[in-house]
């Protein structure tokens, strides 16, 4: 496995710990092609959706949590004791799924529906958080006058 070198970036860049700490965590995990199953897509120009496939489920067998930069989905079959199986093909098992997100994004919904739960997210970017235009001053030994509100002498 090849391993990436953030230290170039980490030169440059300002306040960035905790992205650079989420990229060098990613880089070292394997894989997890386990259930369950999910897509994860952009809906809008600050709106995305999670989709897992979670059949069987029942609501009361699901949970949802929403930590700081952090979302937790789980799932815990109830026992069941009647029957008996020939085969087994749905997934019965305990699952729980972590999906990182930046501290500007919400949880605002979540769903389900013929076997599928969908979480629906929005990017709210705070008023302190948007871009700014920041004036230039000039210091070249002339003051600019100010206009003092008032009555102005004759």
């Amino acid at each position: 496995m090849t391993m990436l070198d953030f230290a170039p970036l980490a030169r440059s860049s300002i306040g960035f710990d905790r992205l650079f700490h989420v990229l060098d965590q990613a880089s070292r995990l394997e894989p997890n092609n386990s259930f369950p199953s999910y897509d994860i897509e952009k809906a809008g120009e600050n709106d995305f959706r999670i989709t897992l496939a979670v059949p069987g489920f029942t609501v009361d067998e699901l949970s949802l949590e929403s930590r700081p930069n952090l979302l937790l989905v789980s799932g815990q079959k109830a026992e069941r004791k009647n029957g008996e199986y020939f085969h087994r093909g749905l997934p019965a098992a305990s699952f729980e799924q972590r999906f990182s997100l930046a501290p500007t994004v919400k949880v605002v919904g979540a769903s389900l529906e013929n076997g599928l739960l969908v979480i629906d997210l929005k990017r709210e970017v705070p008023e302190a958080m948007q871009p700014r235009r920041i004036e230039i001053e000039t210091h070249r030994g002339v003051q600019t006058p100010q206009q003092i509100e008032g009555q102005q002498a004759a």
